[in-house]
């Protein structure tokens, strides 16, 4: 049990490192009107002493935070204790777009036909190069990313 509670401590600590440079990131001020919560509600969630060591920023919070941030300081911490890797999408921010699903139709059979295109281009010679093999890749995470955007758009329309 002496271990597992050194784990759940090491854990406790690092999310705690990282609510606060998400509350620096954003600055302490802005930290609180985007919030909702005092300076000292804020503080606690970061705190080190030991009676605020169950107390964590809710998820709502840090997803307002992380908004208006450089950087998502949580998000990219928890995703690396479950051994998981983040991948910036700079193509746009995290906000709604126009055209809805009828627009990702059209973008998923583009994006569908310049995979298949560079398929056709990279099997001519018998034979996928390790160049070859990364333009295909990167035409398969853009069709990712547009089924990703389809999701979301149907998610909408279901709500």
């Amino acid at each position: 049990m002496g271990c597992e509670r050194q784990v759940m401590n090491a854990v406790s600590s690092y999310l705690k490192k990282h609510t606060e440079a998400l509350v620096k990131d954003v600055g302490i001020e802005q930290a609180c009107v985007l919030t909702g919560k005092s300076k000292a509600t804020l503080g606690r969630y970061y705190s080190d002493h030991p009676e605020h060591a169950e107390r964590f920023m809710p998820v709502d919070a840090v997803a307002a935070l992380e908004e208006a941030a450089g950087y998502p300081h949580v998000t990219s911490a928890l995703a690396e204790l479950k051994g998981i890797t983040l991948a910036m999408d700079e193509r746009r921010p995290n906000r709604p777009g126009g055209g809805g699903v009828n627009s990702d139709v059209i973008a998923l059979s583009q994006r569908f036909a310049l995979l298949m295109a560079e398929y056709q281009q990279s099997i001519e010679d018998g034979v996928i190069t390790a160049n070859e093999a990364k333009r295909l890749l990167k035409e398969t995470l853009s069709l990712q990313q547009v089924l990703l955007d389809m999701k979301l758009h149907l998610e909408e329309e279901t709500v």
